[in-house]
């Protein structure tokens, strides 16, 4: 068993349901290659889980990334991370467990702080990682579903996101 504190996060302000999805442009990272996209160039092909994760050496990383495969979204909808972890470490991650995703790199945490779902690193001065979180984002970038964790760690409700994508992808 892993021996861990549950710890309750500050309340965030966040994204929600039927807000606009904030623009933004960073690498996005595939096994083989990265490069500069955006949010929207990703939605001028169909709706998109946007799934915001702690640092991919963090354990929480790899039981959502798990889920998500086990669940099969990514034949359903674009599924896209975004974390704090560089292009090289987002790499990593993809061939080390076979993530069937694309990753959003956002070293700086500009475009979560955007979402509002960063988190305070513990005895780490001036570093923030990814609050977990999910979006489910229409071509119009209308979010359409919105979760984010209010303690860590937490888990997404996987039942409700399934839902989502479902409705998106009728």
């Amino acid at each position: 068993m892993v021996d861990f504190d549950v710890v309750e996060l500050p309340e965030a302000d966040h994204v929600e349901t039927g807000e606009t999805a904030p623009e933004f442009t960073r690498p996005l990272v595939t096994t083989e290659f990265w490069e500069d996209r955006s949010l929207s160039s990703l939605l001028e092909n169909g709706p998109v889980l946007l799934v915001a994760y702690p640092m991919d050496g963090a354990f929480p990383a790899t039981y959502v990334w798990n889920e998500i495969a086990d669940r099969g979204w990514t034949d359903a909808i674009d599924v896209v991370g975004i974390g704090i972890s560089t292009p090289y470490e987002h790499g990593t991650l993809l061939e080390e467990r076979d993530v069937d995703a694309r990753l959003f790199s956002d070293p700086g945490a500009e475009v979560l702080e955007e979402y509002g779902v960063t988190n305070d690193l513990d005895g780490m001065a001036g570093i923030v990682d990814a609050r977990p979180a999910v979006f489910a984002i229409d071509e119009d970038r209308t979010v359409r579903y919105a979760w984010v964790a209010a303690e860590h760690p937490e888990f997404p409700p996987y039942d409700a996101i399934g839902e989502a994508v479902d409705d998106l992808t009728a």
